[in-house]
């Protein structure tokens, strides 16, 4: 399922330059930030507002709007000439940065919006609202006004974003976009201005006032552009986004001279796609760590697979193989008629010697096999245990990536310890003679257990200085820990919060911790 989000910035051209006046106070063409500030265009040879700030709008002015009047409502008024390019080069700076941190999926929607397509990446974030809330405080922080929308179509969202005042993220239902759409004004479907006039003539207010209508007639008179856009805001036709990237990004693409639409085909083009880039990467000295693969189909959708790479690598073969598996993913409908391949992460790379040999024994490539599995089953699913300096011991391990170095030892290294942790311990009921006595008996999930010896204590201190895990479920730092063999040959991992001795050292309760082979 699609989901598109619409950030759309309504004071993108004054607030570019407030900013770029905070950044630079020397630029003497920049207006003084305590005067309310618009931006114009010349028109017909008159100047027109193009854009106002918060301020200027409070005053009742507004876009359109002649200088000359809006300086008769506010005399003090800063007037800057408008640049559209500098505009659009800055939206696409802004559309560059949400590709790196929420969506590699991005585009500028000129002249004050971006467009974030976020399909598969809400889990990054624990969910599409985080996701939402994360951009929208983000972009609010640079100092720009911002109101953003997320729906299933790139029309809905961008009216709801633009005609739906709101000082928090939008979020239209999935396969909700027919109702979200109704209430709002026709201009909200990105209409000429005016075929927006001509059908506010007719009587036509709102978009709900045209989903009833026979199509004919009014598409006779206004164009095939009236329901196009229609069809798109409700998902009946598909809009497309071309994504962008900076120019530094390694990437290659093929425009295919027939739409094609097999697994062979898509194959055949995915190696051409790998030996491209991957020359493009030794040229410029780097590895791919994270590659995307762009399907653009004959009726405008984009489809898009991801794969990541445990190091760096610019081996086109090992491309191959890690896409390959992507294919049976994609929906061709009727063609797709070009396909591009693009390094979107990489990491210094340096030269490598080769098998001159070609017969000589190599070590096994277990980057490969990482990353195989890894595409498979997800990065997350994939990792290494590595010795971590804790006092806890259900805290002297971690997970690292499966191709990290260990980066430590074990404070315990030398001292005896079970093969299986039990997290977090379990509570049991124990008959033993404190203080330092081990226990004679115990009662773990309800079966009783003799015990026919038993070493210890073992005196350990928890890390009370951590106010999460382990310790904030059982906060006394003491801890006597027994090795204990029971009847039947099981050798367990017991301990005792508390000294035995003094009750503020601990509740003297009993937890089963491990379990020796």
């Amino acid at each position: 399922m699609r989901r598109v989000v619409s950030l759309y910035l309504p004071a993108w051209s004054t607030d570019r330059l407030r900013r770029k006046s905070g950044a630079s106070p020397s630029e003497a063409a920049l207006p003084d930030r305590t005067l309310p500030l618009v931006t114009a265009h010349p028109d017909h040879g008159r100047k027109v507002l193009a854009a106002v700030d918060a301020a200027a709008r409070a005053l009742g002015l507004r876009p359109g709007m002649t200088v000359t009047k809006a300086r008769s409502l506010v005399p003090d008024l800063a007037v800057v000439d408008a640049d559209r390019q500098d505009d659009l080069d800055g939206l696409k700076r802004l559309a560059l940065w949400a590709g790196r941190h929420f969506s590699p999926f991005v585009a500028p929607d000129p002249p004050d919006g971006i467009w974030l397509d976020i399909t598969g990446c809400q889990s990054l974030f624990d969910g599409e609202v985080p996701l939402l809330k994360r951009l929208h405080r983000r972009v609010a922080a640079a100092g720009l006004t911002v109101q953003l929308a997320v729906a299933d179509t790139p029309g809905c969202a961008h009216a709801v974003a633009r005609h739906v005042p709101a000082g928090r993220p939008i979020v239209i239902d999935p396969g909700d976009q027919r109702r979200a759409m109704a209430l709002l004004p026709i201009a909200s479907l990105r209409l000429d201005a005016g075929i927006v006039e001509g059908l506010r003539k007719l009587g036509f207010e709102r978009v709900e006032q045209l989903l009833d209508q026979p199509r004919g007639p009014l598409a006779k008179r206004f164009g095939r552009s009236l329901y196009a856009r229609l069809d798109q805001a409700l998902g009946m036709a598909r809009e497309p986004i071309e994504p962008i990237f900076p120019n530094e990004v390694p990437r290659a693409r093929r425009s295919l001279l027939e739409p094609i639409g097999t697994a062979d085909a898509f194959a055949q083009v995915i190696g051409d796609l790998a030996d491209d880039l991957a020359r493009e990467l030794t040229r410029i000295g780097h590895g791919a760590r994270r590659l995307d693969l762009y399907f653009h189909r004959v009726d405008g959708q984009v489809e898009a697979r991801r794969v990541g790479t445990a190091r760096p690598t610019r081996d086109a073969g090992h491309i191959v193989k890690l896409l390959a598996p992507k294919i049976e993913t994609i929906d061709p409908g009727l063609g797709v008629e070009a396909m591009m391949l693009v390094a979107s992460l990489t990491d210094r790379l340096g030269a490598s010697q080769r098998d001159l040999a070609r017969d000589g024994r190599r070590e096994p490539d277990l980057g490969a096999v990482v990353d195989a599995l890894a595409n498979r089953f997800g990065h997350h699913s994939l990792y290494r245990v590595s010795p971590r300096a804790a006092a806890a011991p259900e805290r002297t391990i971690e997970l690292v990536p499966a191709l990290a170095a260990a980066q430590g030892r074990r404070w315990a290294d030398d001292l005896p310890r079970p093969g299986r942790l039990i997290e977090p311990p379990e509570p049991i009921d124990v008959i033993a003679m404190l203080p330092d006595n081990p226990p004679r008996m115990f009662v773990w999930r309800r079966q009783r257990h003799a015990v026919v010896q038993g070493e210890g204590p073992e005196r350990l201190h928890g890390e009370w200085w951590l106010d999460s895990g382990v310790e904030a479920r059982l906060p006394y730092s003491t801890r006597d820990y027994f090795q204990v063999e029971v009847e039947g040959g099981g050798r367990y991992w017991l301990f005792r919060l508390g000294d035995g001795e003094r009750a503020a050292t601990g509740p003297m309760r009993w937890f089963i911790h491990g379990a020796f082979a």
